[in-house]
């Protein structure tokens, strides 16, 4: 099978490579570029462990082909740290609240909850539950995961915090 030319911004990097039409973009992120923060969990769409943000929305990256993220702009978990490897606030909320257990899902998870912060930056924790409903934990009641959010907002919005 012949392959096509793609290029995209990932995580401010411009990229360019050769695909198979029928590459998941998952697959690229993964094999070709070895960005092996989002996970392939399912294969099906359930669980959004291979969550990315594409163009300023959470994606299922197992959902696209490559050559559909042509020109796309894409962040993946390996880029919400800071460049000096500081955790991002919902890093460090996710790791200090008990936010993860075996840690299969948090990829994915931390990247739909830094795009849901940035859409909502002061979410009730009915409406951080529902920006989650399309990744699932195995391990975890959720409880933990909803409150490390809720503090990483906290810590990045104060003044909506004091406003309340």
């Amino acid at each position: 099978m012949s392959k096509i030319k793609v290029e995209m911004t990932i995580n401010g990097d411009k990229i360019e490579g050769s695909v198979e039409p029928r590459t998941l973009l998952i697959h690229f992120l993964r094999e070709d570029l070895n960005l092996t923060g989002p996970h392939i969990g399912c294969d099906t769409s359930h669980c959004g462990a291979c969550t990315i943000d594409l163009n300023g929305k959470s994606i299922k990256s197992c959902t696209v082909f490559a050559v559909q993220a042509n020109g796309a702009e894409i962040t993946t978990i390996e880029s919400i740290a800071g460049a000096d490897g500081t955790l991002h606030a919902l890093q460090e909320s996710f790791r200090e609240h008990h936010g993860l257990q075996c840690g299969f899902c948090t990829p994915g998870m931390i990247t739909r909850a830094h795009r849901l912060l940035q859409d909502n930056p002061n979410p009730t924790d009915s409406e951080i539950r529902y920006g989650i409903s399309g990744n699932l934990c195995r391990c975890t009641g959720y409880q933990n995961i909803v409150k490390a959010i809720r503090v990483a907002a906290e810590q990045l919005n104060p003044a909506q915090e004091a406003a309340e």
